[in-house]
């Protein structure tokens, strides 16, 4: 007996430790029996208890009185699938007749503290199915992605999601994004994921850093374009029009509408391309773009207005030519001037980092949802990297990008620098790249980079 005491004992203690230091190895080793137990064993009662039952059927009633007995309890939703997972446990419930699934979202707190959960969110199936997502522990606090993800071309796997769940920057289903964030608030470190996670596919990357260049030139193995000011990017845009003119002209004269050829077969965007002429998807970095809207002279005026046409010109246009933008700044707002709402509007991805104003939130999830706006602006600041992400569809997710170091980024660069595409359109705008021992040169349209 005190051997098992001394043994229950330490049990005890292991567990206590791993859940204070080590959450996610508490979770695989005790949390997600004792929780899987505690779900199951409570189900009826916290569904009673959350106003998510339905009362028997009048069948069933007049059974009850005819045969003298008990009248039948309320009916919870039926569990159609619990499964657990690396983060908490994901059960897929089949809703009663008059039951609904902003009921199971509308509880979704209550459901967090009956059962015990860091967390519970859910989403509907499909009519009458919701799917509930409970996390054992916070996995943004130290975010670790899984090892197996759901890799596609143009999808790419750059945070994790409050439900343990990955969340995916996908340029087939969400051609053009915006990405907000002030200073220190991780919009860097989420740019360098999208960046390296792009580096091992078919696809050319074009950058612009009003900057000076120090966020994307030292990646700038694995671009095929980028400027490094306004002047420049003026050009590079203007030069991207012309390359999704091009690529128009070749999707017009590859259609083949007649009668022998099947649907699936007429060509109405790049991807529709038979694989030896289809061109190399481009996507579009902008790394400040207020920088490119701001202006204090007649001239600057000019090319701002040139820029921010052009920019709209490829987010209205350039999904069906494989051109897609990624628009990163500090701040977003009408005061940019003209031109800028429209170019939002045509930015269907949205994620915000800590910002510092409440303007900014708007401008992104302004049009999309009341409560993400509330949830942006109440991020706090030793949470870097912690954002809103979300989408014209109105739903919307917090997440978090891994922590990769600048190092890291332009090592993975370097390891696929084989894949950049020399476009010619671009051709004026691929950086050089010399040795670090050469004497430094000013940055200009062919911006030498050290290796």
């Amino acid at each position: 007996m005190t051997a098992f005491t001394v043994a229950l004992v330490l049990v005890v203690a292991a567990a206590g430790l791993l859940r204070w230091r080590r959450p996610a190895w508490y979770w695989m080793t005790f949390g997600v029996t004792l929780a899987s137990l505690r779900v199951l064993v409570r189900y009826a009662s916290v569904m009673d208890a959350c106003g998510l039952t339905v009362p028997p059927p009048r069948w069933r009633l007049a059974l009850a009185r005819v045969t003298n007995r008990p009248v039948p309890d309320s009916r919870p939703p039926r569990i159609m699938r619990f499964q657990p997972t690396r983060t908490g446990l994901v059960l897929r419930l089949g809703l009663r007749p008059g039951q609904d699934a902003f009921d199971v979202a509308a509880a979704s707190d209550r459901l967090r503290h009956s059962f015990s959960m860091y967390g519970v969110t859910s989403r509907e199936v499909r009519s009458g199915v919701v799917e509930v997502r409970m996390t054992g522990y916070d996995v943004l606090k130290r975010v670790q992605m899984p090892a197996k993800v759901d890799t596609r071309p143009m999808r790419v796997p750059v945070a994790l999601r409050e439900d343990g769940s990955v969340h995916y920057r996908d340029y087939r289903a969400v051609p053009h994004a915006l990405t907000l964030g002030a200073t220190e608030s991780g919009k860097s470190v989420y740019q360098r994921n999208l960046v390296a996670g792009l580096a091992p596919m078919d696809v050319a990357l074009v950058g612009i850093d009003c900057k000076q260049g120090v966020e994307l030139f030292p990646l700038a193995r694995r671009f095929s374009a980028l400027a490094d000011n306004p002047d420049t990017a003026a050009d590079l845009l203007d030069a991207l029009v012309s390359r999704m003119e091009g690529v128009y002209q070749l999707i017009r004269a590859e259609q083949r509408i007649t009668s022998a050829v099947p649907d699936a077969e007429i060509a109405a965007d790049l991807w529709d391309l038979p694989d030896d002429i289809r061109p190399v998807p481009v996507v579009v970095l902008v790394d400040e773009v207020a920088e490119l809207a701001l202006f204090a002279s007649k001239e600057e005026e000019k090319r701002r207005d040139r820029i921010i046409t052009a920019l709209v010109r490829l987010a209205q246009l350039g999904r069906a030519a494989g051109i897609y933008l990624e628009i990163c700044g500090q701040r977003f707002g009408s005061e940019l001037g003209k031109g800028i709402t429209m170019l939002r509007a045509q930015l269907t991805g949205r994620t915000a980092h800590r910002v510092n104003d409440e303007t900014s939130a708007n401008m992104a999830f302004g049009d999309i949802s009341p409560d993400a706006v509330l949830a942006a602006i109440q991020i706090p600041a030793e949470t870097r990297g912690l954002a809103i992400a979300g989408d014209s569809t109105g739903g919307w997710h917090r997440i978090r990008a891994p922590h990769t170091s600048l190092r890291q980024a332009v090592n993975t660069c370097n390891r696929h620098a084989d894949r950049t595409p020399a476009l010619p359109e671009l051709a004026p705008f691929r950086p050089e790249l010399v040795s670090s021992s050469e004497a430094p040169v000013p940055l200009s349209k062919r911006a030498p980079v050290t290796a």
